[in-house]
């Protein structure tokens, strides 16, 4: 069964008068066992008997019309991740400091939340009862980290002795499962001819797997008593680049896709361009940070053609190191439209230390202690990756409120691309100002 936490007014559990504390055990006579059979069971269904157990015990069945795209109006328990039993060498919550928030410390590996929500597993905690739930129930695309097809070499990676993982994917594939997947590059293990290697062996499963993203390893300044691993230098990130490049070439002329993507981060440690919008294809692996660049520079043009003038002076916008460029760019040129001085306030990310200089994982303390007592304008933007989602809280539970008393301004969340930053601008200059801007 599936217990109900909330319902929203005026939705259509409301209407059904379901309560928080009443539980959903089936969709049309099969027993929903948890979100992820209710996601399969009704989520695109049109009409449907939902069969309910009320907090007192009674019994209804409840037959539900909606819209093919119509919200029911109730929340659910989320399930509980599996854990990963993973030693990984480059486990990213194995370097994080202490004093952060309980679910940032879990290891999860669990196939629902990767077919959910996109989310990456290497498949070695998933046992044969679940293999068979992903077939029977076609739960696909999935999403998971090889980073070697190299037995022994997957298995150092990993930590841990694991099953073979080249026959697991052809077994998914041939139930109709379709897998991305993806490599984090660790210089002097699983790169040189070991990468060469592993991609070749995954292209031998194309278009079962859909595609590849190779990803450089994070590290943090918090690897006391961890194995000695480091970032690819600049001449190791071309050479990546190179090789993925040029197995592109082939691979499209041999299956009219280029398959294996590099991340933002590899040309960025290259200091190379990026290729252009249509190299990425249909984008398969954008939340992997692949291609995220190239979005951004084509959504710049669409936000200064519809920019206008505002009456806003200056504001201040928050950023990490690796954006830093394209942001000082982006706001250069939409302030010339808009006129507003756009200041782009590049926040040094001491709290994680290490090689990590993402937007996404800076924290309150860290905007506070580099944004205190400097002129910030009319109010300070936060990309909407540095908060919680359905939250206004940062990774360090600090939220926008605690940044407006300290800071003294406003402090807005906005979506980040550059058309978020436009509608941020022109709602702030409709709250100052009072008035639609001409």
């Amino acid at each position: 069964m599936l217990k109900i936490t909330q319902i929203h007014p005026g939705g259509i559990g409301e209407e059904l008068e379901l309560e928080p504390g009443d539980a959903v055990l089936a969709v049309d006579g099969q027993p929903v066992r948890d979100l992820l059979d209710f996601h399969l069971y009704c989520g695109q269904a049109s009409e449907f008997v939902l069969e309910v157990q009320k907090s007192q015990g009674e019994i209804w069945d409840l037959h539900i019309e909606k819209g093919e795209d119509e919200d029911l109006g109730i929340e659910f328990e989320h399930p509980e991740p599996t854990q990963c039993g993973n030693n990984c060498l480059f486990c990213f919550v194995h370097q994080l400091p202490r004093g952060m928030r309980r679910t940032l410390y879990v290891k999860d590996e669990d196939y629902r939340f990767s077919f959910l929500y996109g989310s990456y597993i290497t498949l070695t905690n998933v046992g044969e009862k679940e293999i068979e739930r992903i077939i029977a129930q076609k739960l696909s695309p999935l999403y998971v980290s090889v980073h070697a097809t190299d037995e022994p070499l997957r298995n150092r990676l990993l930590g841990k002795q694991t099953p073979a993982i080249l026959p697991l994917l052809r077994r998914l594939i041939d139930a109709g499962i379709e897998l991305h997947t993806q490599i984090v590059l660790c210089p002097g293990l699983n790169d040189g001819e070991q990468l060469v290697k592993s991609i070749n062996d995954l292209h031998q499963l194309f278009p079962g797997v859909r595609s590849l993203a190779v990803v450089p390893v994070g590290l943090t300044g918090f690897r006391l008593r961890l194995p000695d691993l480091r970032v690819p230098s600049r001449e190791e990130a071309r050479d990546v680049l190179d090789t993925i490049e040029n197995l592109q070439q082939r691979f499209l002329a041999a299956g009219g896709s280029r398959f294996v993507f590099a991340a933002d981060e590899l040309y960025l440690k290259a200091e190379r361009d990026f290729p252009a919008t249509a190299c990425y294809e249909d984008f398969p692996q954008w939340e992997n940070g692949v291609g995220m660049v190239a979005l951004f520079r084509e959504e710049t043009a669409d936000a200064l053609e519809q920019a206008r003038p505002l009456t806003l002076k200056a504001v201040s916008l928050v950023t990490g190191e690796s954006a830093a460029a394209e942001l000082r760019h982006l706001a250069a040129e939409l302030g010339r439209k808009t006129g507003v001085r756009i200041q782009v306030q590049v926040v040094k990310n001491a709290f994680f230390g290490g090689q990590v200089s993402v937007t996404g994982l800076l924290t309150g303390r860290d905007i506070l202690d580099q944004l205190r007592g400097k002129p910030l304008g009319e109010a300070l933007f936060l990309p909407d990756v540095l908060v919680r989602d359905g939250e206004d809280l940062l990774l360090d539970d600090l939220s926008l409120i605690d940044l407006e008393r300290a800071l003294g301004v406003p402090v807005e969340k906005v979506a980040g691309t550059p058309l978020g930053l436009l509608a941020g601008l022109e709602v702030m200059d409709e709250i100052l100002h009072g008035e639609e801007p001409d």
